[in-house]
């Protein structure tokens, strides 16, 4: 199995680039051109859930939509998941990410380092690794800064 990783600091804690991860509601606000949509269409979120995720203008070109099945969840920490459907899915077989959050030690109520994780096997020795997702999935995990929630 092939696996390819990256990650970056935000200004917040982990706790919060957590909720607002799991949030389907907040994830469709933080940067619409990127994830225009996220809903769970099966279960809570928990191990065995569904959730679909529509991508924006901005990353389309690339993939137009995912489903993930969550296989584990570690509280206020990280989610792993398997991509089930999806444009990914057509690529690589299997698809596993794991997104993790981890407060930086000495600020752990100011910074967290958010990492993005996948492990993978493309079906056609000809598909680049996923360098394009991780990218994405990290310049999205930028705008978490920039995300003020209107209430």
């Amino acid at each position: 199995m092939r696996s390819l990783k990256g990650e970056v600091e935000l200004n917040m804690p982990a706790e919060r680039a957590w909720e607002m991860y799991r949030n389907n509601q907040i994830m469709s606000k933080i940067k619409p051109e990127m994830l225009a949509h996220a809903e769970y269409i099966q279960g809570d979120g928990s191990p065995g859930s569904l959730r679909l995720l529509k991508l924006g203008p901005a990353v389309r070109s690339y993939v137009k939509e995912s489903t993930e099945k969550i296989e584990r969840v570690e509280g206020g920490r990280s989610v792993t998941y398997r991509v089930v459907g999806g444009d990914l899915h057509k690529m690589y077989e299997p698809y596993r990410v794991t997104f993790s959050f981890t407060p930086l030690q000495g600020k752990e109520n100011e910074k967290c380092l958010a990492e993005w994780k996948a492990e993978y096997e493309a079906l056609n020795p000809a598909t680049p690794p996923p360098e394009k997702a991780r990218d994405a999935a990290l310049g999205f995990l930028k705008w978490f800064d920039k995300f003020e929630p209107s209430y």
